[in-house]
């Protein structure tokens, strides 16, 4: 590998970790970040958040639940930021 390729790894891979959500398929970031704006702004009746989707918030630490509903952590709020 190249030196210039090294660098711009390591800065790629430097940022990813700051942003959980970069890891992602663009798609599927996009896809979480609505269903956590969705949980803040209480939508989730009008669109509700798939289980998948609440697996992978939850796994993140983005999303905890508290009386049997999602809540955004400060982390997940962070993330969309």
């Amino acid at each position: 590998m190249r030196s210039r390729e090294r660098i711009e790894a390591q800065f790629i891979s430097e940022g990813m970790d700051d942003r959980p959500l970069a890891r992602l398929e663009l798609e599927r970031a996009i896809a979480l970040r609505w269903a956590m704006r969705d949980i803040i702004a209480d939508r989730l009746k009008l669109t509700p958040v798939s289980d998948e989707d609440l697996r992978t918030l939850i796994e993140l630490g983005f999303v905890e639940i508290r009386d049997d509903a999602p809540v955004v952590t400060s982390a997940g709020i962070a993330a969309l930021e």
